[in-house]
């Protein structure tokens, strides 16, 4: 891939794509190596998560060089780029879409035996290994690197990322459930089998205690917000101890560890193997 690579640099470096005759052909291979899984927007190198600028590099480059067309038709119709149309499924893609207005962009990454419950949406760049669950309402944003067997619960929201290139996205490792309505954005981090309550929010400035080992997590200047392997995290609050909003007795928001996955968690959370 690395002369796909310079190819994307060289083309995102230049002012005016009409003058590359190549430049539409380069991101169509591009596009069928991004949607193929073959590259990804991020990558576990030696146990540590490493961000691929130039594939976000060649998703704007598609941004750049897409015409508006008009897909659809009556009160189904459609405007967007021609370079990330809907993706088609068939049999051998082995991948559930279930019917009911769900919609994966070209350039997303969806591998054989996961499910999507409508209506569900996976933006492009996106990576959503074997096993996923996505259900009812949720999303998958741009370049969201998502692990084998997660189950994303009905309602919930993981964050995208285009700009800047060098931005990790949310990543979420192996064997996590995140709960209904929960958010997860701006680069957060959920080890494997990680467990979020319903409702949950993380984001970069969000702190988030961990009342069994006695420390508060919060995002670097460099590193995001990270949930340990096996954390349950559900909603809580803290109070405000100063000022006014002290004397009104104010609390703040912030997600809490409260647990460490157990016997009695897995069997709580297991999935119904039928249902796949």
């Amino acid at each position: 891939m690395h002369s796909l690579q310079s190819s994307i640099e060289r083309l995102a470096a230049q002012s005016d794509l009409a003058q590359s005759s190549d430049a539409r052909a380069t991101f169509l291979e591009f596009r069928d190596a991004l949607t193929q899984g073959k590259i990804r927007a991020a990558e576990k190198v030696v146990g540590e998560w490493h961000v691929n600028a130039w594939v976000k590099q060649g998703i704007l480059l598609g941004f750049r060089l897409g015409e508006l067309t008009e897909t659809g038709c009556n009160a189904l119709s459609f405007v967007d780029k021609d370079t990330f149309p809907a993706r088609k499924f068939s049999r051998a893609d082995r991948v559930r879409v279930v019917p009911g207005g769900s919609s994966v962009r070209l350039g997303a990454y969806v591998a054989p035996s996961v499910i999507c419950m409508p209506p569900m949406f996976i933006n492009v760049g996106a990576y959503v290994d074997e096993g996923t669950m996505i259900d009812s309402h949720a999303l998958v944003g741009s370049c969201a690197q998502i692990g084998k067997r997660v189950h994303l619960s009905a309602a919930a929201q993981i964050g995208g990322v285009l700009e800047p290139v060098n931005a990790a996205p949310v990543i979420i490792e192996d064997d996590v459930l995140v709960g209904g309505n929960c958010g997860i954005y701006e680069g957060t981090l959920l080890r494997t089998r990680a467990v979020l309550g319903a409702g949950t929010i993380l984001t970069r400035s969000t702190p988030l205690y961990d009342l069994v080992r006695d420390e508060v997590y919060r995002a670097g200047a460099d590193a995001p917000l990270e949930v340990p392997e096996g954390a349950v995290v559900v909603p809580g609050s803290r109070a405000v101890k100063k000022g006014a909003a002290a004397e009104q007795g104010i609390s703040l928001y912030t997600p809490v560890i409260v647990k460490y996955r157990d016997e009695k968690t897995d069997k709580g959370i297991e999935l119904e193997d039928w249902l796949r």
